[in-house]
């Protein structure tokens, strides 16, 4: 069924992305990883108990001073189908900008980007500020049957649907990445085949994305798994390492081992989410990102780069799992306020030995 997609796309000049509709992408060749954080979107969108707005703009805020490059602040998406992300426009349109901070927004069909462009429209001749993003990420799946689920459409006929949206954003000066769910398991099929997983991604790089996210959206994955997929898209493309990112949930405890081996493999970008927040209301069983806190501990201690402070994330963590009454999954945050409690303990023993 990508056949007749592909075959359109393979006489482009180029298969990788226009350089002019890119943003700088961490290579292979440095110890930078940049990190997108998921959590106001991918994070939250699964929650029953809608979380205020004002929550909301909150954690963009306080995300924004622990020093990740990029946060996804939402999804233009129909709140019939995801209440949570209902009150998107509101949240773009209250959060705090800042000039060297990227905030996309998902963006899944048409409907989607005349609901964001006409936001931006009222930023236009800069009486509103500067426009709180220039960036939106489209999404298809690796196997038919999670595709059908969440779109309600087959892998081809995404594909279709995306091609416009990706057309008209880059004209109106949006930038794109492209997200591929299930790359290393379908919770209807099982396996997912590499192949498929590239193909998908020539079809998103040929559009125009200049990044693809490859997700193991029910956390099913291993590092074996994601490195095939990873090489299948390689092949696909002519693209190198750096053109794609690790989207990994944490459900079989396997994330963070797949986020370093796809590191190890030239990867330089990876999604996650502070707190371990998220799920998928398409996947069943599945559970959170794997954790910002927990990746930047690993990817520090492994001699990377990420501009984070793993004290803020591990603080804003603990702060809206504790709005919205969940409980703490990031391993490492729960960690470190755990050693804080007992440095503070021991601290105020000494003090009172002094007395």
């Amino acid at each position: 069924m990508l056949r007749p997609l592909l075959s359109r796309t393979a006489q482009a000049a180029s298969r990788l992305p226009n350089q002019q509709s890119t943003r700088t992408l961490a290579t292979a060749t440095n110890n930078f990883v940049k990190i997108v954080e998921v959590s106001p979107r991918d994070g939250l969108q699964n929650e029953k108990a809608i979380v205020p707005t004002a929550t909301k703009i909150e954690l963009i805020r306080r995300l924004a001073e622990t020093g990740v490059p990029v946060i996804e602040a939402g999804s233009f998406v129909s709140p019939k189908w995801v209440p949570q992300m209902g009150d998107t426009p509101e949240v773009v349109a209250g959060m705090p900008v800042h000039s060297n901070i990227s905030y996309p927004v998902l963006v899944p069909n048409m409907r989607g980007l005349e609901g964001l462009q006409k936001l931006l429209s009222q930023y236009q001749g800069g009486s509103k500020g500067p426009k709180p993003t220039d960036e939106i990420a489209i999404f298809t799946a690796a196997s038919e049957s999670f595709c059908k689920a969440n779109t309600n459409c087959s892998i081809a006929e995404s594909l279709q649907r995306l091609e416009e949206v990706t057309s008209k954003a880059k004209a109106s000066g949006l930038k794109v990445r492209g997200y591929i769910s299930v790359v290393a398991g379908c919770p209807y099929e099982g396996k997912v085949d590499p192949e498929a997983v590239g193909r998908v991604s020539k079809a998103l790089m040929d559009m125009g994305c200049y990044e693809i996210s490859l997700g193991d959206t029910i956390g099913a994955g291993t590092p074996s798994v994601m490195e095939a997929a990873l090489n299948a898209s390689l092949k696909h493309t002519n693209a190198s390492p750096e053109y794609f990112a690790a989207h990994c949930h944490d459900t079989m405890n396997t994330g963070l081992a797949n986020v370093l081996h796809m590191v190890r493999l030239g990867v330089r970008t990876v999604d996650s989410a502070v707190g371990g927040l998220g799920g998928c209301p398409y996947s069943p069983g599945a559970t959170g990102n794997i954790d910002t806190e927990s990746v930047v501990f690993a990817l520090h201690s492994e001699g990377y780069q990420t501009g984070t402070d793993l004290d803020k994330l591990v603080d804003l963590g603990a702060w809206i799992n504790a709005q919205i009454g969940r409980a703490n999954a990031s391993n490492a945050g729960r960690a470190v306020l755990a050693q804080r409690k007992i440095k503070a303990e021991r601290a105020a023993k000494a003090t009172s030995a002094k007395l």
